[in-house]
């Protein structure tokens, strides 16, 4: 959450180093912070993709391409923005700075949810996972039920994405193969005792 990454503390002054992250705010009031990130590769840059935007109109999310909240920002982002409107921003650096700045008015529906993704272009090999848009991520980012591609290749590589890694097995969810499994066993113990109740009943009749 945005609250705690900008906590007024040192490590708000050092550059964070990602392959992607998930960052999210929900009706934060009174703050006023700036978030760099930086990639591992200068080869890389950021693609930044909202799952939910919705600010209230005196909340700003400035986005600057680049390692400071300095000269010209790429986006302004307020009430008048959704994430339709939005689409996906692109860096041209390896850098990319979030300032955000917050009133002290708001409603729980206020915030956003934002999907930062560092990745290579096409002309660039790809030693990792190439999306379908032809973006190379990092496999740690495969199957993690995050569109960090922009298209959901990533979430639906059946090359990548086992069943087990989805949480399947046999095609079931997990919990619902463990719940059959056990009534399975329960119903042939029950089956069991049973047979065996009839058996020593005709025993005791011939008896």
């Amino acid at each position: 959450h945005m609250s705690s990454l900008c906590k007024n503390h040192f490590l708000a002054l050092l550059y964070r180093k990602i392959d992607g992250a998930v960052l999210q705010s929900q009706n934060e009031r009174n703050l006023d912070c700036v978030i760099t990130f930086q990639t591992h590769s200068i080869l890389q840059r950021f693609m930044l993709r909202f799952d939910l935007l919705q600010l209230d109109c005196n909340d700003h999310l400035f986005i600057y391409d680049g390692a400071h909240a300095v000269g010209s920002y790429k986006s302004d982002l307020s009430c008048r923005n959704t994430k339709q409107t939005v689409g996906a921003i692109y860096t041209r650096t390896n850098f990319v700075t979030l300032k955000y700045v917050t009133d002290g008015w708001g409603t729980e529906s206020n915030g956003f949810k934002l999907v930062i993704t560092a990745f290579k272009d096409k002309k660039h090999a790809c030693e990792d996972f190439r999306c379908d848009r032809e973006f190379c991520i990092h496999t740690d980012l495969v199957c993690d039920e995050v569109n960090h591609c922009g298209d959901g290749s990533d979430e639906l590589s059946s090359a990548v994405c086992t069943p087990n890694e989805l949480g399947t097995v046999f095609g079931m969810n997990s919990l619902v193969f463990v719940v059959v499994i056990v009534s399975s066993f329960l119903i042939l113990c029950a089956g069991a005792v049973a047979l065996a109740v009839c058996l020593c009943r005709r025993g005791g009749h011939h008896a």
